[in-house]
């Protein structure tokens, strides 16, 4: 049985996609990162990691994603989440 969470409804390949982009970027392996780890506290990433995801999420999905968005983008549910709602808004 699979658990609903808030990104429940997004295509589990763009899941995949964003998460490796992520773990990429904060050098860590896929199997390491959770729906709801905390990339600061969890994974040990740097303001400069936080910026370069966003970067790399607009460029890869084609999305304008707003700085001011970052303090939701502090775990790969919020990354998610954010991403969606930047998708939907194009």
């Amino acid at each position: 049985m699979t658990t609903t969470n808030q990104t429940s409804n997004v295509d589990e390949g763009v899941r995949e996609k964003i998460k490796a982009i992520v773990c990429e970027i904060l050098e860590i392996e896929p199997g390491e990162m959770t729906g709801t780890s905390l990339f600061k506290e969890d994974h040990e990433a740097d303001s400069m990691g936080a910026i370069e995801i966003l970067s790399s999420l607009e460029r890869v999905f084609g999305v304008d994603i707003d700085q001011s968005e970052l303090a939701r983008m502090v775990n790969l549910d919020g990354v998610v989440a954010v991403v969606q709602e930047a998708s939907a808004a194009k």
